[in-house]
């Protein structure tokens, strides 16, 4: 008992010397709890959600409550997200005309208010496969279990490389830096897209969820977004030689990475200044790309903005990765 008394109280000394993981430790649940009141502050967020094609009239069905109106650009992308019942309703002012789900009990509902308000449209009845919330969700968590899997597998790892002196001794070797980097981003990046397509198919076969798109252009969204990632873990791993400091930047990364990028749910009622805080994420891109892919057929073409926003991300990364690197 005395030997793990000492022990204990050895490594309580430890941590509330290391002001940094102190000073986490007691502000990181205050961030949380002030993000989520922020994020969900303001209104409720509406019941329904109707697409709009045309300059939209300012009164009748336009001002009904409860229903987000949503201006469409792209006439034809936004019918198959009636067909896949993300949006419920969908009308062509200009052209006179609404497009509704048969197999939307939203879309019924919002016609019937339609017609009583704004008689003489036609109708254009589309189906498709319901989009549920486990199809919307998988590409979030794939990003998720990616997101942890680079940060963790690179970052902690060469933290306690560092401490334990592992590079003390690889620096005294002919390996270089730009050669120990390469490989730690070579080897995480295949065994994360190995372990990546595994959970993809191994779920697929028991839950069968939506993939509309090419599985070669969901890979290479995937693939861009796990090389990002690695690339922020190797950042926080570049000087520290603390455990606990870097276990805590790598969770005021992932955290907010995490409930702010899409994973959970959408951001489309959060605050507008947390839709643009999102964007800054590596997280948000990969998702968006993803589930463009599986649920909305898209092409490389379509989702070149994710990719590129990777890319880029990427290459500042590394760079500074490489710049701020250090042995010991």
């Amino acid at each position: 008992m005395k030997r793990l008394l000492a022990v204990f109280i050895a490594r309580n000394k430890e941590f509330l010397r290391d002001r940094a993981a102190l000073g986490w430790n007691l502000l990181f649940p205050v961030f949380i709890v002030a993000g989520f009141a922020f994020a969900f502050s303001g209104e409720p967020a509406p019941l329904y959600k109707v697409g709009v094609s045309g300059v939209m009239p300012a009164n009748g069905f336009y001002t009904t409550p409860h229903v987000q109106f949503i201006a469409v650009d792209d006439l034809a992308a936004a019918v198959t997200k009636v067909e896949r019942h993300r949006l419920d309703l969908l009308v062509d002012v200009s052209g006179r005309r609404y497009w509704v789900n048969d197999e939307s009990p939203r879309g019924q509902l919002l016609e019937r208010v339609l017609l009583g308000s704004d008689g003489g449209l036609g109708k254009e009845v589309v189906s498709g496969r319901v989009i549920r919330y486990v199809d919307w969700l998988i590409p979030g968590v794939l990003g998720m279990n990616i997101m942890f899997s680079a940060l963790y597998g690179v970052g902690f790892v060469i933290v306690r490389y560092r401490k334990n002196g592992v590079l003390k001794r690889l620096k005294a070797t002919p390996l270089s830096a730009i050669e120990f980097l390469a490989a730690q981003i070579a080897s995480r990046l295949w065994l994360i897209v190995a372990v990546t397509v595994v959970v993809f198919f191994g779920t697929h076969l028991f839950v069968d969820f939506a993939m509309y798109g090419d599985y070669l252009t969901l890979f290479v969204a995937f693939a861009m977004g796990t090389i990002c990632m690695i690339s922020m873990g190797l950042v926080i791993a570049a000087r520290i030689a603390s455990e606990e400091l870097a276990e805590g930047l790598l969770n005021l990364i992932s955290w907010p990475m995490m409930f702010l990028s899409g994973v959970w749910f959408s951001l489309e009622g959060t605050h507008p200044l947390v839709q643009q805080l999102a964007q800054v994420f590596p997280l948000t891109h990969m998702i968006e790309a993803a589930r463009a892919v599986m649920l909305d057929g898209a092409t490389l073409a379509a989702i070149a903005p994710q990719l590129g926003a990777l890319l880029a991300m990427t290459a500042g990364f590394l760079a500074i990765g490489a710049w701020l690197f250090r042995w010991e």
